[in-house]
């Protein structure tokens, strides 16, 4: 019996595509910056640097991506943006781990975006990921 991964299913194309649009007008290319660290801590010195992803888009104009990623998929659309928290919440067997680090894909892509935060809720599941 020979196995064949299915990586084009319409459903992960979908949620991979929804996510990467919620930054739909972010320069491309600009995803690093670093910041110095002013104030330390035992284990960061007076020198270290941080390196983040730079968001150059104002909160309004993602909030007005997230209504049309929400629009897209049929679902109600916020009046507000609470939070810069977003997730992609699929069922058991769909692919979630594909579709994750396919999106990472997409976002350094298309943005250079480079530091991401990937939360599991099982030593099990963290193995499997990493």
């Amino acid at each position: 019996m020979k196995l064949q991964f299915d990586h084009e299913k319409p459903y992960q194309k979908k949620a991979i595509q929804a996510a990467t649009e919620l930054f739909k007008g972010q320069p491309a290319g600009t995803g690093s910056c670093s910041v110095p660290i002013e104030d330390s801590d035992d284990f960061l010195n007076n020198n270290d640097i941080i390196f983040a992803n730079r968001l150059l888009l104002e909160k309004e104009i993602i909030l007005e991506n997230l209504k049309e990623v929400q629009k897209g998929n049929g679902l109600p659309e916020s009046q507000s943006l609470e939070s810069m928290d977003f997730s992609i919440e699929m069922e058991t067997g769909t692919g979630k781990t594909y579709v994750f680090l396919r999106t990472i894909h997409e976002l350094h892509k298309q943005y250079g975006f480079s530091k991401f935060i990937i939360v599991v809720p099982s030593i099990a599941i963290r193995e499997g990921v990493l």
